[in-house]
């Protein structure tokens, strides 16, 4: 296979991540930890690579995967750990369904994400100090 027909290589075990439903680099982007500006210069994994955040993903069809020691789930405030598996999964759901035909790369973080990154634009200025006011 020529190099460039090659996919994304995961940064742990440099197998090539094969779908968007199996990255972790897209679920964390959905969730809201990679940045839009940040997303085509962070390195990606599968998501079975990153157990930290993959123990968090409840959903059928996803075998439960299990952390030892300080960040396992058992380790962790029981409340945090139903929220951020709440959230997880969420976007794992989401990512399941990503791409659809016509969405735009900006559309597929979840809601509530897209609403905080357009209330960080509005807010910031632009280059002549005026904060900006157009949607996302």
């Amino acid at each position: 296979m020529a190099l460039c027909d090659q996919g994304y290589l995961c940064d742990v075990c440099g197998q090539e991540v094969e779908t968007i439903a199996e990255s972790d680099l897209y679920l964390r982007y959905v969730i809201g930890e990679v940045d839009p500006e940040t997303l085509h210069s962070t390195l990606e994994r599968h998501l079975r690579c990153n157990p930290t955040l993959a123990q968090f993903i409840v959903a059928d069809g996803f075998e439960p995967v299990v952390v030892a020691g300080f960040f396992g789930k058992s380790q962790l405030d029981p409340a945090f750990v139903v929220t951020e598996e709440a959230r997880v999964t969420r976007g794992y759901r989401r990512l399941q369904e990503l791409p659809t035909p016509g969405s735009l790369i900006l559309e597929y973080p979840l809601p509530e994400v897209q609403a905080r990154w357009r209330d960080h634009l509005k807010s910031q200025p632009d280059d002549q100090g005026i904060a900006l006011d157009s949607g996302f």
